[in-house]
């Protein structure tokens, strides 16, 4: 895993507490997670933000690849495995800076509802013109009361808010932090 180097105020914050330390009056932390599949294997990274999208923390995972066997064993099921259960749940236990909810673009991260506190609602990528990628968010079923947070983040999130912005930036993230140790 790594952590992101961020300036807060004068001194600068190295590793996983990446701010964390500093009192927020925005209590709401939103979690947008994103795993990228690369030749090297999948890799994810998880960026914690207040409300109007001001990173607090980020983490990424190393590349996992899996082997033949468990392609074969796992079948179909793979993805969503290594998504869910090996890299999502990595990432929300390592963060310092809890989320209260995890916006996704991938519906294969939504099985992580099962290990995770937070609701996972997957934004689709495609809206009509002028509606809320959240009138059409994908919840898993058998947690109906996180309904209640797609209410709850049109009312604190920024109307003028890109919800889609901030998972792009964790696909640069991952991609330059690769780069960069290569």
């Amino acid at each position: 895993m790594c952590g992101v180097a961020t300036t807060d105020g004068p001194r600068e914050t190295i590793g996983r507490q990446c701010m964390a330390e500093r009192p927020s009056a925005d209590k709401l932390h939103l979690g947008f997670l994103r795993i990228v599949a690369l030749d090297a294997g999948f890799v994810g990274g998880l960026l914690v933000t207040n409300r109007i999208g001001r990173p607090l923390e980020f983490q990424c995972t190393a590349p996992v690849k899996p082997n033949r066997t468990q392609e074969l064993l796992y079948g179909p099921t793979l993805e969503s495995f290594l998504y869910s259960e090996v890299l999502g749940k990595a990432l929300c236990e390592r963060v310092a800076v809890k989320a209260g909810v995890l916006l996704v673009a991938q519906s294969e991260l939504l099985p992580l509802r099962e290990h995770v506190d937070a609701p996972v609602i997957v934004l689709p990528e495609n809206v009509a013109a002028g509606a809320s990628p959240l009138d059409a968010a994908e919840l898993h079923p058998d947690f109906p009361q996180d309904r209640d947070w797609i209410e709850r983040l049109k009312q604190t999130v920024p109307a003028s808010a890109d919800i889609h912005e901030p998972l792009e930036r964790v696909k640069d993230a991952l991609l330059e932090a690769l780069r960069s140790a290569a």
